[in-house]
């Protein structure tokens, strides 16, 4: 296994080899959340902080309850209530948080390089919780781990990403995430969100939904992008839905054992349909719970966990 990263900054800089690390590490913290007692004494002693400058719900809880699971020590910050109000910029915010001791500091905010910038500026190490249209790491690595514990080796396979690619972070950490492992990317919706320039990463664009549901393996739908656009890129939302959600006619397009994902958080009725969305076929939930454990995973090999002493530090609890 390969891990002698200080940070996770982004997907596309990682190895394939390093991708594997982090989805077989997760498998072993998987197995955490099947006791009795969920913890383990991996980050005892260790601070983490979760820096959240964007508004989350889901990014943020996993984050928190996975450093919990590790009994870290957790600091929540929120940009709400704190002195960026005051005008204290990211820097001096980070800094004088690793003055408090920080190991470790979680970071989403709404700037792409927002995590490049201050793995630069301080020695904690660094993870990226979604800065901007860039880069959302953790959620291309559950939704890698998801696709991997349902089909198997993803060499080969054919994954549909559907809906607005252009203002994505989670579009483009798949994209690199899934070339790397093999599988073939196919990329659909309104053209004004899906350019042709988008077949510079190595997918394939299409605008015919058709042809994207009915070869696909996995379909992962995403939600239109509304706060990161500066402007509508399409007549309304019943427009959308009409011509490129997910409902029972176009379900009969897709193979019998395709795979339907979405990150979160669901516009029923706009991207898909509620009825599909809580069907057998959906993994939605499953994603979220191969979240914690992958994000338990990435603070455990960023802290400089081994993973040769993971088996052992498994059968201790508190």
């Amino acid at each position: 296994m390969s891990w002698n990263r200080k940070h996770l900054l982004d997907i596309y800089s990682l190895s394939k080899e390093e991708i594997l690390t982090v989805l077989d590490t997760a498998k072993g913290f998987k197995q955490v959340g099947r006791r009795s007692i969920k913890k383990v004494p991996a980050l005892r002693g260790k601070t983490v902080v979760n820096l959240f400058v964007e508004p989350s719900t889901r990014t943020r809880v996993s984050f928190e309850l996975a450093a919990q699971r590790l009994n870290a020590d957790i600091i929540n910050f929120t940009a709400e209530a704190s002195s960026f109000k005051k005008g204290e910029t990211l820097k001096d915010t980070i800094r004088n948080l690793e003055a408090l001791t920080a190991d470790i500091v979680i970071i989403r905010h709404s700037s792409a390089g927002a995590a490049h910038f201050l793995s630069r500026v301080v020695e904690s190490s660094i993870v990226n919780a979604g800065d901007g249209a860039h880069s959302h790491p953790t959620q291309a690595l559950l939704d890698l781990y998801t696709m991997r514990e349902k089909k198997g080796d993803l060499q080969g396979k054919e994954v549909t990403i559907l809906g607005d690619i252009l203002f994505s972070r989670v579009a483009r950490s798949n994209i690199w995430g899934l070339q790397k492992l093999g599988a073939r990317v196919t990329l659909c919706g309104p053209p004004t969100l899906v350019p042709k320039s988008l077949e510079s990463m190595g997918c394939k664009v299409t605008y015919d939904v058709k042809e994207a549901l009915s070869n696909a393996d996995i379909i992962n739908l995403l939600r239109i992008q509304h706060e990161r656009q500066q402007h509508s890129m399409f007549p309304s939302l019943g427009e959308y839905s009409k011509l490129f959600g997910l409902n029972q006619e176009r379900l009969a397009w897709l193979k019998p054992d395709a795979m339907i994902m979405h990150p979160g958080p669901i516009n029923r009725g706009v991207e898909i349909e509620s009825e599909i969305a809580d069907s057998e076929r959906s993994v939605v939930l499953e994603q979220v719970t191969n979240g914690l454990a992958v994000r338990m995973a990435v603070l455990f090999l960023v802290s400089g966990g081994k993973v040769a002493s993971l088996e052992q530090k498994m059968g201790d609890v508190n």
